[in-house]
C-alpha cells in the first residue's frame, strides 16, 4: 500500500514531505476506518460512554447537592466540559499504549515510522472528540443548558493545548510500554485517580489547603480549569491556575516523546 508514495504518477522522485502526508493521508483512512465502520457499536459507545458518566454525576449531585460548592457556573455544563477535556487527554494516552504493536505490519515499509502511528492515532481522536464535543453542546443547548463559549477562539486553543498535552504524553507512554509491559498496566490503573485529582468531577477548591498544594502540581487542573473559564466568563478558577504551568508541560513532554521515539525508533520497528 505504502510503496507507491516513494514516486509520483510519472516514476519522478517525491520530496520527503510528500512521501510523508501521503502516508499519514493513508494511516489515517485506514485507522478511521477501523474505529468508526469496523465495529457496528464504536459511535454508540463514544457516545454513550461521556452520556452514561454524565448521567451517573448528575444523580450524585442530586444527592449531595454539589452545585452549590460551584461559583460561576452550573454544574452539569461544567462538568461536561470538564469531562470532554479530561477523556481527550486521557484517550491521547490509551490510543497511543497499542498504536505500535498494532500496526507493526506497517513497519515493512520503510516511509512508515513508529512516531507516525501515535501523530495518526491522536489526530484522528481529537477530530472524533471535538465531533462529540460538538454533539454535547448541542443536546445540553436544546435542554435549556448554557454551555456555549463566552470566548470561542480562547476555548478552541485550551482544546488544542488539552490534546497537545495528550499527544505529548501518548508519545512516551508508546515508547515506555513498549519496551515494558507493565507501563501499560499502571497507565491504566491511574485513570480513575487521576479522573478525581483532576477536579473533572468535583471542585478542588473543597480540598484542604494543604492537599491542593499538591494537588496543583498535576497540569491536568490547570488544563481542564482554564478550558472552563474560557466557557464561563464569571467561573472562580483555582487560585494558582497557571497558562504558562501548563504550557511548559506540554511542550516538555512533546519534546520528551518525540525524543524518546527517535531514540528507540528502530528497536520499535523490530519488535
Amino acid at each position: 500500500m505504502f510503496d507507491i508514495f516513494s514516486r509520483g504518477a510519472h516514476g519522478t522522485e517525491r520530496s520527503p514531505w510528500d512521501v510523508t502526508r501521503s502516508v499519514w493521508y493513508a494511516m489515517f483512512m485506514r485507522e478511521a476506518i477501523s474505529r468508526t465502520m469496523t465495529d457496528r457499536m464504536g459511535w454508540f459507545w463514544m457516545i454513550a460512554e461521556p452520556m452514561a458518566f454524565t448521567m451517573i454525576m448528575i444523580a450524585i449531585r442530586g444527592y449531595i447537592r454539589g452545585g452549590r460548592l460551584i461559583v460561576g457556573a452550573e454544574f452539569i455544563p461544567w462538568m461536561i466540559v470538564g469531562m470532554m477535556g479530561f477523556f481527550l487527554i486521557r484517550e491521547g494516552m490509551m490510543r497511543s499504549l497499542g498504536a505500535v504493536e498494532s500496526n507493526q505490519a506497517l513497519f515493512a515499509y520503510r516511509q512508515v515510522m513508529p512516531v507516525d502511528t501515535i501523530l495518526v492515532r491522536n489526530f484522528l481522536e481529537v477530530m472524533l472528540r471535538t465531533l462529540i464535543f460538538l454533539i454535547f453542546i448541542a443536546g445540553a443547548l436544546m435542554l435549556g443548558m448554557d454551555i456555549t463559549p463566552d470566548h470561542a477562539l480562547r476555548a478552541m486553543w485550551y482544546w488544542i493545548a488539552l490534546w497537545a498535552l495528550g499527544l505529548g504524553l501518548g508519545l512516551i507512554v508508546s515508547v515506555a510500554g513498549s519496551m515494558v509491559p507493565e507501563v501499560g498496566r499502571i497507565v491504566r490503573m491511574i485513570n480513575m485517580p487521576l479522573l478525581i485529582l483532576s477536579g473533572v468531577i468535583f471542585p478542588l477548591n473543597n480540598l484542604p489547603h494543604w492537599l491542593l498544594e499538591y494537588v496543583m502540581y498535576n497540569p491536568i487542573v490547570h488544563g481542564l480549569e482554564l478550558l472552563r473559564v474560557s466557557f464561563f466568563d464569571g467561573y472562580q478558577v483555582i487560585h494558582g491556575t497557571s497558562g504558562t504551568y501548563y504550557g511548559m508541560w506540554a511542550l516538555s513532554t512533546l519534546a520528551l516523546g518525540l525524543l524518546m521515539q527517535m531514540r528507540f525508533r528502530d528497536r520499535l520497528k523490530a519488535k
